[in-house]
C-alpha cells in the first residue's frame, strides 16, 4: 500500500528563469490522521532509497503525470539527517502543470508537502495509546514527494519567494507570509 504523510516546510525561490525549491521534513513529528489514529515517522526512515540513489520524484498532487523534478533528471537532491529529510529541487516553468503549481501556490491554494512511500513488512510498529493507536514508521521506501493542498502533517508548509525584481517591501511580505496562522 502506498502511504502519504505530510510534514516539514517548503520554500520556493524564483531565480534566473527557474524556481528553486528547498524543503525539510522533520522526523519525529506526530500527526493525527483520523480520530484515534496518530502517526510519527522515525529519523532516517526513508534512508534506504535515499542512500541507494534510487529515483524519487517531486510531483504536483501525487500525480506521476505532473512531475516537477526528479533525482533521475538531476533536478532533485535529497539529504537525510537525524533531524529531517532535506529536499532541494529546480523546477522549470515550461510545462502547464509547473505553471499551474506555481500559480496555485502564489494564490495560497497549495501550501503542503506530502511524501508517497511504502512500508515494508516489519517497517512499522503500532501501539495502543489510550483509546487510539500510534503508528511509528521506522523504515519506508520513499517514491515521491508531492505539493498538496491539505497536508496530513500540518508542519509541512510551502513558502514562495521571488528573487530579482522585488518591491522594497517584498522582504517584509515574505516574513509575514511565513508566520501565517
Amino acid at each position: 500500500m502506498l502511504w502519504g504523510a505530510t510534514f516539514g516546510s517548503l520554500e520556493l525561490r524564483a531565480e534566473g528563469g527557474e524556481t528553486r525549491l528547498r524543503a525539510s521534513f522533520p522526523y519525529g513529528a506526530e500527526t493525527s490522521l483520523a480520530e484515534g489514529r496518530a502517526e510519527v515517522i522515525a529519523p532516517r526512515a526513508f534512508g534506504k532509497r535515499i542512500e541507494s540513489g534510487e529515483d524519487v520524484h517531486l510531483l504536483f498532487g501525487h500525480d506521476y503525470d505532473r512531475p516537477l523534478a526528479s533525482r533521475g533528471a538531476g533536478s532533485l537532491t535529497l539529504t537525510d539527517t537525524d533531524a529531517a529529510l532535506v529536499i532541494e529541487a529546480r523546477i522549470a516553468g515550461d510545462t502547464t502543470w509547473s505553471r499551474d503549481f506555481l500559480a496555485a501556490h502564489a494564490s495560497g491554494l497549495i501550501r503542503g508537502l506530502s511524501p508517497g512511500f511504502r512500508v515494508p513488512p516489519g517497517g512499522d510498529t503500532v501501539q495502543r495509546r489510550g483509546h487510539g493507536l500510534l503508528r511509528k514508521i521506522n523504515k519506508a521506501n520513499l517514491y515521491e514527494l508531492s505539493a498538496v493542498t491539505v497536508p496530513a502533517y500540518p508542519q509541512a508548509q510551502i513558502e514562495a519567494r521571488a528573487w530579482g525584481r522585488e518591491s522594497p517591501d517584498a522582504g517584509l511580505r515574505r516574513v509575514l507570509q511565513r508566520w501565517r496562522a
